[in-house]
């Protein structure tokens, strides 16, 4: 079912409407200027507000360009140029709108979440409805921070409230360290005063105990802290909040998608109100109305290889990669985000954030890294293969870490395909550049230097020129762009 939270997001849309430059962070309305913040049901619609910034365009509704089509699940369409198979092509240009539109408005859901903290403690309300507030905007702060870094690398650190845009000015790029510093801290401070998502009164779509220590996990994945990843990723499992949900399929039709097994999703409702997702248009193919009435873009087709890395017998395929026509008019398309006509923009889909599948296949491969031969690891890695309908894993198939290692990089690339974790595994398991450089000449792919090579300098991608000009002393271009 839909889920309540979402027919409340305007309210808090409407107090954030207007889209802030990161160094033109002005109030973000009239109604907040004075006589805002002032009560406890004024900070309530703020933090929907809040959770309103995941739906804006550069940052769910556009996120498969940052986790999908730089990888080796799919390909782009159309003449090397266009801002999109740019992404595809490792060719993207500082002036890329893509980067402006993720930057922008990473740091208004960023700001939203700053004068929340910033305004809360100096207001009096119900205390357990403040810590509440405060732990929401701060996991919601710590996911947006989280998605800067890996797209951006070293991005400015704003944990207060910027009221002038003068203010804009005084801050700089931060070593990733310091910006990973501050995601762990918004998370560590918050999970635990979050409800569970069995609480009484919990809504879909808000930030659960759950969910903060889901995003804190892959956090220490990320930066290689495989103890701490593990231990973290367990406490998730042992909160018994979560459940794998025994059909593939319904993770991700509108009228199931928030499940047991879904622990944190972007939230989107279609009615004409400018809060649905654009998904079955971008990821339709073209010509063909296969998702309803009109056809979709065709910008996101799977590669050949991609449709031939499923097993025989995996379930996941049907709805994962499915193709029309043929020949040379063969079009690969996902139908993980196929609920709407492609033709009114406008579905139900979420997009999945941090799903309980995701979370055992980080288990074990934060296991796996600590010490080889785990019954855990091992017995996580199966419960997502036995859902798929695959046989189990044993040591005699995976006698060793090294192949323990390459099997739940598969199992995740089948798992979570076109779900936006694929490029972000490749570059944190440090398997991007060799990846992409293969899929690069077996497709006769030109890259950046004219010969389909990436380096390290492609792991993350070009600042927006944009913010280089307003800000040249603070802010430098990443090198190679």
């Amino acid at each position: 079912m839909k889920k309540t939270f979402l027919y409340t997001i305007l309210l808090g849309a409407s107090l954030s409407s207007c889209r802030e430059e990161f160094l033109d962070l002005r109030p973000v309305s009239n109604v907040t200027t004075g006589n805002y913040y002032q009560t406890q049901n004024d900070f309530a619609q703020a933090v929907t507000g809040a959770y309103a910034a995941l739906i804006l365009t550069g940052q769910y509704q556009e996120y498969y360009n940052f986790g999908e089509l730089p990888s080796d699940n799919v390909l782009k369409p159309g003449t090397p140029g266009a801002d999109q198979v740019d992404f595809n092509l490792f060719t993207v240009r500082p002036s890329n709108g893509y980067l402006s539109r993720a930057w922008n408005d990473y740091y208004t859901g960023i700001h939203r979440c700053n004068t929340i903290l910033t305004r809360i403690e100096s207001v009096s309300m119900d205390e357990a409805a403040k810590n509440r507030f405060v732990a929401e905007a701060k996991f919601l702060r710590a996911l947006m921070y989280f998605n800067l870094v890996r797209i951006f690398g070293p991005v400015p650190v704003v944990t207060t409230e910027i009221a002038e845009v003068r203010q804009g000015y005084q801050y700089g790029r931060e070593p990733v360290e310091a910006v990973y510093a501050q995601i762990i801290k918004d998370l560590t401070e918050s999970e635990d005063v979050l409800p569970g998502a069995k609480a009484a009164g919990v809504e879909f779509g808000r930030a659960t105990r759950g969910a903060a220590k889901a995003l804190l996990g892959k956090v220490y994945l990320t930066r290689r802290n495989f103890p701490a990843a593990a231990a973290k990723l367990k406490e998730v499992i042992a909160l018994g909040d979560y459940s794998l949900v025994a059909d593939y399929a319904s993770l991700f039709r509108a009228a199931t998608e928030n499940n047991p097994e879904m622990i944190f999703a972007a939230q989107f409702k279609s009615g004409g109100l400018g809060q649905g997702s654009q998904f079955p248009f971008w990821f339709g193919p073209t010509g063909v109305g296969v998702f309803g009435a009109g056809a979709g873009r065709g910008d996101f087709q799977p590669t050949a290889e991609m449709a031939r890395a499923y097993e025989p017998a995996d379930k996941r395929k049907a709805i994962s990669v499915d193709s029309t026509g043929t020949g040379g008019g063969l079009q690969r398309f996902t139908r993980k985000f196929g609920d709407g006509a492609p033709a009114q923009q406008d579905s139900d889909n979420n997009w999945p954030i941090l799903r309980l599948a995701d979370v055992y296949l980080m288990y074990a491969e934060a296991l796996n890294e600590v010490s080889y031969g785990s019954a855990d690891a091992f017995g996580y890695l199966n419960e997502v293969r036995r859902r798929a309908g695959l046989t189990e894993k044993t040591v005699a198939d995976l006698p060793d870490q090294d192949r323990f290692r390459a099997a739940v990089e598969q199992e995740r690339r089948v798992e979570l395909a076109f779900e936006g974790h694929r490029w972000f595994d490749l570059v944190r398991t440090n398997k991007a550049v060799e990846v992409i450089n293969a899929k690069a000449r077996s497709l006769g792919v030109i890259g950046p230097n004219n010969d389909g090579q990436i380096n390290a300098n492609n792991l993350v991608f070009p600042i927006p020129q944009g913010q280089v000009d307003l800000n040249p002393t603070r802010i430098e271009q990443n090198i190679g762009y």
